[in-house]
Protein backbone atom coordinates (compact mmCIF):
# COMPACT_ATOMS: atom_id res chain seq x y z
CA UNK A 1 0.00 0.00 0.00
CA UNK A 2 1.28 3.10 -0.96
CA UNK A 3 1.74 6.79 1.79
CA UNK A 4 -1.19 8.00 -1.05
CA UNK A 5 -3.25 5.07 -0.56
CA UNK A 6 -2.71 5.42 3.74
CA UNK A 7 -3.55 8.80 3.29
CA UNK A 8 -6.59 8.32 1.67
CA UNK A 9 -7.53 5.45 4.21
CA UNK A 10 -7.05 7.50 7.23
CA UNK A 11 -8.96 10.09 5.18
CA UNK A 12 -12.27 8.15 5.70
CA UNK A 13 -14.68 9.22 8.66
CA UNK A 14 -15.03 6.64 11.36
CA UNK A 15 -19.01 7.26 10.68
CA UNK A 16 -18.34 5.93 7.10
CA UNK A 17 -15.73 3.31 7.69
CA UNK A 18 -18.37 2.28 10.39
CA UNK A 19 -21.19 1.96 7.92
CA UNK A 20 -18.94 -0.04 5.81
CA UNK A 21 -17.98 -2.68 8.24
CA UNK A 22 -21.54 -3.34 8.52
CA UNK A 23 -21.79 -3.60 5.37
CA UNK A 24 -19.94 -6.64 5.00
CA UNK A 25 -20.76 -8.06 8.14
CA UNK A 26 -24.37 -8.12 6.93
CA UNK A 27 -23.37 -9.42 3.93
CA UNK A 28 -21.37 -12.60 5.47
CA UNK A 29 -24.45 -13.10 7.42
CA UNK A 30 -26.43 -13.77 4.16
CA UNK A 31 -23.99 -15.92 3.00
CA UNK A 32 -23.84 -18.07 5.63
CA UNK A 33 -27.58 -18.12 6.16
CA UNK A 34 -27.85 -19.75 3.04
CA UNK A 35 -29.68 -16.02 1.86
CA UNK A 36 -27.79 -15.94 -2.07
CA UNK A 37 -31.21 -14.00 -3.63
CA UNK A 38 -30.66 -11.45 -1.01
CA UNK A 39 -26.79 -11.51 -1.11
CA UNK A 40 -27.16 -11.07 -5.20
CA UNK A 41 -29.01 -8.09 -4.44
CA UNK A 42 -25.42 -6.18 -3.19
CA UNK A 43 -23.98 -6.88 -6.29
CA UNK A 44 -24.41 -4.78 -9.09
CA UNK A 45 -25.55 -5.64 -11.93
CA UNK A 46 -21.82 -4.79 -13.29
CA UNK A 47 -19.95 -6.71 -10.83
CA UNK A 48 -16.38 -8.35 -11.81
CA UNK A 49 -15.98 -11.45 -9.25
CA UNK A 50 -12.73 -13.29 -9.04
CA UNK A 51 -10.78 -15.64 -7.34
CA UNK A 52 -7.49 -16.58 -7.75
CA UNK A 53 -4.54 -18.34 -6.04
CA UNK A 54 -1.65 -16.98 -4.53
CA UNK A 55 1.32 -17.83 -7.08
CA UNK A 56 4.62 -19.17 -5.06
CA UNK A 57 7.70 -17.51 -6.00
CA UNK A 58 11.55 -17.76 -5.48
CA UNK A 59 12.85 -14.57 -4.03
CA UNK A 60 15.44 -14.15 -6.61
CA UNK A 61 12.66 -14.52 -9.11
CA UNK A 62 10.74 -11.59 -7.53
CA UNK A 63 13.59 -9.66 -7.01
CA UNK A 64 13.45 -9.82 -11.08
CA UNK A 65 10.32 -9.25 -11.16
CA UNK A 66 9.78 -13.18 -12.55
CA UNK A 67 6.40 -14.18 -11.71
CA UNK A 68 4.84 -17.71 -12.26
CA UNK A 69 1.27 -17.44 -14.26
CA UNK A 70 -1.48 -17.11 -11.89
CA UNK A 71 -3.99 -19.52 -11.13
CA UNK A 72 -7.12 -18.25 -11.89
CA UNK A 73 -10.16 -20.50 -10.08
CA UNK A 74 -12.59 -18.18 -11.31
CA UNK A 75 -13.66 -15.11 -13.39
CA UNK A 76 -17.32 -14.35 -12.45
CA UNK A 77 -20.18 -11.67 -14.02
CA UNK A 78 -23.26 -10.90 -12.53
CA UNK A 79 -25.21 -13.17 -14.87
CA UNK A 80 -22.69 -16.27 -13.50
CA UNK A 81 -22.99 -15.40 -10.00
CA UNK A 82 -26.60 -15.44 -10.94
CA UNK A 83 -26.59 -18.73 -12.33
CA UNK A 84 -24.67 -20.33 -9.67
CA UNK A 85 -27.15 -19.46 -7.46
CA UNK A 86 -30.08 -20.96 -9.36
CA UNK A 87 -28.12 -23.96 -9.76
CA UNK A 88 -27.57 -24.38 -5.92
CA UNK A 89 -31.65 -23.15 -5.31
CA UNK A 90 -32.44 -26.10 -7.53
CA UNK A 91 -31.69 -29.25 -5.11
CA UNK A 92 -29.48 -30.51 -7.73
CA UNK A 93 -26.49 -29.38 -6.73
CA UNK A 94 -24.76 -32.66 -5.21
CA UNK A 95 -21.60 -31.21 -4.26
CA UNK A 96 -23.88 -29.46 -1.90
CA UNK A 97 -25.91 -32.23 -0.58
CA UNK A 98 -26.22 -31.57 2.29
CA UNK A 99 -25.73 -28.21 2.25
CA UNK A 100 -22.10 -26.76 3.91
CA UNK A 101 -22.28 -24.78 6.41
CA UNK A 102 -20.02 -21.79 6.86
CA UNK A 103 -18.68 -19.36 8.31
CA UNK A 104 -17.26 -15.63 6.70
CA UNK A 105 -14.93 -14.15 9.03
CA UNK A 106 -13.97 -10.68 7.78
CA UNK A 107 -11.01 -8.71 9.53
CA UNK A 108 -8.70 -6.22 9.24
CA UNK A 109 -11.03 -3.61 7.39
CA UNK A 110 -9.51 -0.83 5.51
CA UNK A 111 -11.21 1.82 3.30
CA UNK A 112 -10.01 4.00 1.07
CA UNK A 113 -11.72 6.55 -1.29
CA UNK A 114 -11.14 6.70 -4.66
CA UNK A 115 -11.54 9.46 -7.60
CA UNK A 116 -14.88 8.48 -7.99
CA UNK A 117 -18.30 10.12 -5.71
CA UNK A 118 -19.80 7.68 -3.16
CA UNK A 119 -16.98 4.83 -4.51
CA UNK A 120 -14.58 3.43 -2.17
CA UNK A 121 -11.85 0.42 -2.57
CA UNK A 122 -12.29 -2.01 0.26
CA UNK A 123 -9.02 -4.37 1.38
CA UNK A 124 -10.06 -7.22 3.87
CA UNK A 125 -8.30 -10.03 5.69
CA UNK A 126 -11.19 -13.02 5.41
CA UNK A 127 -11.39 -16.95 7.00
CA UNK A 128 -13.97 -18.58 5.54
CA UNK A 129 -14.87 -21.95 7.48
CA UNK A 130 -16.38 -24.36 5.32
CA UNK A 131 -17.94 -27.46 7.47
CA UNK A 132 -20.14 -30.64 4.98
CA UNK A 133 -21.27 -34.29 6.11
CA UNK A 134 -19.07 -35.76 9.77
CA UNK A 135 -15.64 -34.68 8.92
CA UNK A 136 -15.39 -32.84 5.85
CA UNK A 137 -13.53 -29.32 6.94
CA UNK A 138 -11.79 -26.74 4.41
CA UNK A 139 -10.22 -23.39 5.82
CA UNK A 140 -10.04 -20.76 3.46
CA UNK A 141 -7.43 -17.67 4.03
CA UNK A 142 -6.73 -14.70 1.82
CA UNK A 143 -6.98 -10.95 1.24
CA UNK A 144 -10.33 -9.61 -0.59
CA UNK A 145 -9.76 -6.71 -2.64
CA UNK A 146 -13.55 -5.00 -3.17
CA UNK A 147 -15.16 -1.65 -4.39
CA UNK A 148 -18.18 -0.68 -3.46
CA UNK A 149 -20.29 2.50 -3.93
CA UNK A 150 -23.36 3.70 -2.59
CA UNK A 151 -26.50 2.60 -4.27
CA UNK A 152 -30.57 3.13 -4.00
CA UNK A 153 -30.99 -0.22 -2.37
CA UNK A 154 -32.01 -1.15 0.85
CA UNK A 155 -28.33 -2.49 1.89
CA UNK A 156 -27.62 1.17 0.64
CA UNK A 157 -24.55 0.05 -0.79
CA UNK A 158 -23.65 -2.22 -3.90
CA UNK A 159 -20.49 -4.22 -4.20
CA UNK A 160 -19.21 -3.35 -8.24
CA UNK A 161 -15.82 -5.34 -7.87
CA UNK A 162 -14.49 -8.68 -5.93
CA UNK A 163 -10.87 -9.43 -5.99
CA UNK A 164 -10.29 -12.59 -3.65
CA UNK A 165 -6.59 -13.72 -3.22
CA UNK A 166 -6.11 -17.22 -1.43
CA UNK A 167 -3.24 -17.51 0.75
CA UNK A 168 -3.12 -21.45 -0.17
CA UNK A 169 -1.25 -21.96 -3.47
CA UNK A 170 -3.05 -25.56 -3.96
CA UNK A 171 -6.85 -26.22 -3.30
CA UNK A 172 -7.40 -29.08 -1.05
CA UNK A 173 -10.75 -29.25 -1.26
CA UNK A 174 -13.09 -31.39 -3.47
CA UNK A 175 -15.12 -28.50 -4.93
CA UNK A 176 -15.71 -24.63 -4.89
CA UNK A 177 -19.30 -24.76 -4.42
CA UNK A 178 -19.43 -21.93 -1.36
CA UNK A 179 -19.33 -18.18 -2.44
CA UNK A 180 -16.85 -16.19 -0.93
Amino acid sequence: MTEATLTRACAVPLQLHHEIEQFLYREAELLDDWRFRDWLALMSPDTQYTMRTTVNAQTRDRRRSVQPPTTWIFNDTYAQLERRIARLETGMAWAEEPPSRTRHLVANVVVSATDEADTFDVRVNYLLYRSQKERDETIYAGKRLDRIRRADTEAGWQICRREITLDQATLNSHNLSVLF
